[in-house]
């Protein structure tokens, strides 16, 4: 059981790291826009008409029939990385028509809606790429219906609404959604009033009623987020870790070894013995007394009486490489003809 649960605790890292990759806490906003479909509905409006001989009133059940209409707006919100709340304006309209009891033919109508609304999201599978969700919301709406030719009224209503979607996390700063939305309001009401031709008279009236406001919405959003942490610059590179290196020194015009010496190579073959494939480099240096020639075959004979010391001590003669440099690379600058005791060596060096 405990195994089980370490490769399920293993398998989950990758989500978890992907999650704290493209969602985390902070404010966002939003801009949205898509199709509005308003259900038709029936209504039953009083028409009264003020006629020579007194108002004449009326009632029947009409049908409210509605075109395709648009809808847009915008939000600002907070996401908890699962929960998210926000506040949303939105705005709808749709045109249609509508035929009046008692009065002749038909009349196109244009409904609109302003929805201010408190909304709270929950992110299935949040920050990954593609996160499912589900919304709902509670708000106000500010209605308006106008009977072309004969005006418009305004109502204020209760709204409601709910919303199943699917987010793209773009990249921590961006998201794209597309969703599917039902919105109703409390029944907007009406009273418009206009005037009618009959018998060769103008006489006017009085349409006054209510309607059920159900939508049905198909959302596109953009949501710009901020508050993701600026990415962490890449670890600077590892400190250079110098070659283990040694050095043994001579007397003057010399190439034998002191027990000092002596010492300092085995340091070296024991080195060599512990890094195991490596490889070393014995680089014999002298002082400046002496003709340029001298020094460097000088030189030469003192890298090589290291390596023999490093054969004797266990080291491969295969991996040496020995090399004279004569007066060049002093390790104390000096001038021409000066005996320095720092400058007549052998440096060791294993890679």
């Amino acid at each position: 059981m405990k195994k089980m649960l370490m490769v399920a605790a293993v398998a989950a890292l990758p989500v978890t790291a992907q999650a704290q990759s493209l969602q985390y806490p902070g404010f966002y906003i939003g801009a949205e826009g898509g199709l509005n479909w308003l259900l038709n509905a029936t209504s039953s409006p009083t028409v009264t008409i003020f006629s020579p001989v007194g108002p004449i009133s009326g009632s029947g059940t009409v049908n409210l029939n509605f075109n395709t209409g648009w809808a847009a707006g915008g939000s600002i919100g907070y996401d908890f990385v699962g929960p998210r709340v926000e506040v949303e304006g939105i705005y709808r309209q749709n045109t249609g028509n509508v035929t009046i009891p008692g009065l002749p033919g038909s009349n196109g109508l244009t409904a609109s809606n302003v929805g201010v609304m408190a909304n709270l999201f929950y992110d299935f599978f949040a920050g990954q790429t593609i996160v499912p969700y589900i919304g709902a919301g509670l708000g106000v709406a500010f209605t308006q219906v106008q009977l072309y030719g004969i005006g418009s009224s305004n109502s204020t209503q209760f709204a409601y609404q709910g919303i199943v979607g699917v987010g793209w996390n773009v990249s921590p700063m961006i998201r794209l959604n597309l969703e599917g939305r039902y919105y109703g309001t409390t029944n907007p009401n009406y009273n418009n009033s206009g005037v009618v031709s009959a018998g060769g008279f103008t006489v006017p009236f009085n349409i006054s009623g209510s309607y059920p406001d159900n939508n049905i919405s198909l959302m596109a959003s953009v949501h710009f987020r901020f508050g993701a942490p600026a990415e962490a610059p890449p670890p600077p590179p590892p400190p250079a870790v110098a070659p283990p290196s040694f050095m043994v020194f001579f007397d003057w015009d010399r190439s034998n070894l002191s027990q000092q010496a002596l010492t300092t190579i085995q340091q070296a073959a024991n080195a060599f013995k512990a890094k195991g494939n490596a490889r070393i480099t014995a680089t014999g240096h002298t002082d400046t007394s002496g003709p340029e020639s001298y020094n460097m075959a000088l030189s030469l004979r003192r890298a090589n009486a290291v390596k023999d010391a490093l054969v004797r001590d266990g080291v491969p003669a295969q991996a040496i490489t020995v090399v004279g440099m004569g007066e060049k690379g002093l390790l104390v600058p000096t001038g021409d003809n000066v005996r320095e005791p720092q400058n007549r060596r052998v440096e060791i060096v294993i890679q």
